[in-house]
């Protein structure tokens, strides 16, 4: 088995898809199936498993997902990154299991940006 999408409620689809290519998603589709479902997928770069967000693909309340989680080779590039593409991200967070770099998206919904310690990577 493996992941491949995951929904991530939102309110406004543009906005949404806005903020993620900033973020630096690729846009992978894009399809109004009807006046009430639209159906937007975006996956970060490298990845294996996409977002999905649109119209009438999930009952969740916009900015409910918390610590969605990604792994970083590098917590200060992605740190830099991001905040260059305008993106407001925390400070680097140094912990026993990682790095992280924290940020949301304009409905609320978290993400972690994850540096694994030497000793797991």
């Amino acid at each position: 088995m493996r992941l491949e999408l995951v929904a991530v409620p939102v309110t406004d689809v543009d906005r949404a898809k806005e903020f993620y290519e900033k973020v630096g998603f690729v846009l992978d589709h894009d399809h109004t199936v009807s006046d009430e479902v639209r159906f937007v997928q975006m996956t970060p770069p490298g990845s294996g498993c996409s977002i999905a967000f649109g119209k009438g693909l999930t009952e969740m309340a916009p900015g409910s997902l918390d610590n969605l989680q990604m792994v970083v080779a590098d917590a200060d590039a992605a740190h830099s990154e991001l905040s260059g593409r305008g993106v407001e991200v925390s400070d680097v967070d140094e912990q026993p299991w990682g790095r992280f770099v924290f940020f949301s998206d304009p409905d609320g919904n978290g993400w972690a940006l994850q540096q694994l310690p030497s000793w797991n990577g």
